[in-house]
C-alpha cells in the first residue's frame, strides 16, 4: 500500500518533470492533504497553498485524493475547462466534483479577482479507464494516471502491468527522478 509520503514525493516528480520539459503541460499537483482539508474544512484553510503557484497558468492540476483507505485521482484540466476524477474500482465521486469546482469558483475570485465562468466547465467521473481487480493497488494506479496526465498520455496500463509500475515508481523515488517515457 502506497502512504501519504510516497504519493507526495511522486507528485513533487511528476511537477519537476513538467517544469524541466517544456514540450509538457505545465503541472501543478497538490500534495494528499490538499482535498481532505478542503472537504472538511473549506477553502479559507487552503487559501494560502496557492499563493507561488498560480494555478490558471497552469495546463493541468492534480488532485490525489484519499478516501480513507483507497487511493483516486482527479485532474483539471484548465486548456479543456474539465474536472475528470480517476478510480481505479470504477466509483462514482460526485461530491469530489463539485469540491474541486466550488474551489476553482473561490480561487479564482481571491486570486484573479473575477468570477470563473463555471457554465463553460465539464466535470465527470470517468469509466473507461483501467481497472484495479485487486484490493491492495489502488495507490499505484491513482499515482500512474496522474503520471500519464502529465503528459497528456493515453492510459495503456492494467492490472497485470502493477508489478512492473511499483518496481519503476521505486526506482524513481529512489532515484528522485522519473524516468524517460515517451512524450
Amino acid at each position: 500500500w502506497l502512504n501519504d509520503e510516497v504519493i507526495n514525493f511522486y507528485m513533487q516528480l511528476i511537477m519537476e518533470r513538467a517544469a524541466q520539459t517544456p514540450a509538457l503541460p505545465r503541472v501543478h499537483a497538490f500534495n494528499t492533504f490538499f482535498y481532505s482539508t478542503l472537504r472538511e474544512s473549506g477553502y479559507a484553510r487552503v487559501r494560502r497553498w496557492t499563493r507561488r503557484a498560480r494555478l490558471f497558468e497552469k495546463d493541468l492540476v492534480i488532485v490525489p485524493v484519499h478516501l480513507g483507505v483507497h487511493w483516486c485521482c482527479a485532474v483539471i484540466d484548465m486548456r479543456q475547462k474539465s474536472i475528470v476524477y480517476y478510480d481505479a474500482l470504477l466509483g462514482d465521486n460526485h461530491g469530489c466534483l463539485q469540491t474541486l469546482l466550488d474551489y476553482l469558483r473561490e480561487e479564482c475570485r481571491d486570486k484573479q479577482g473575477a468570477e470563473l465562468d463555471d457554465a463553460r466547465w465539464s466535470v465527470r467521473c470517468d469509466k473507461q479507464i483501467p481497472r484495479q481487480r485487486n484490493g491492495y493497488d489502488c495507490g499505484v494506479f491513482a499515482a500512474t494516471f496522474a503520471e500519464h496526465a502529465a503528459r497528456d498520455a493515453p492510459f495503456q496500463f492494467a492490472q497485470e502491468n502493477c508489478p512492473f509500475l511499483r518496481r519503476r515508481m521505486m526506482y524513481e523515488i529512489a532515484a528522485a527522478s522519473l524516468t524517460t517515457r515517451g512524450h
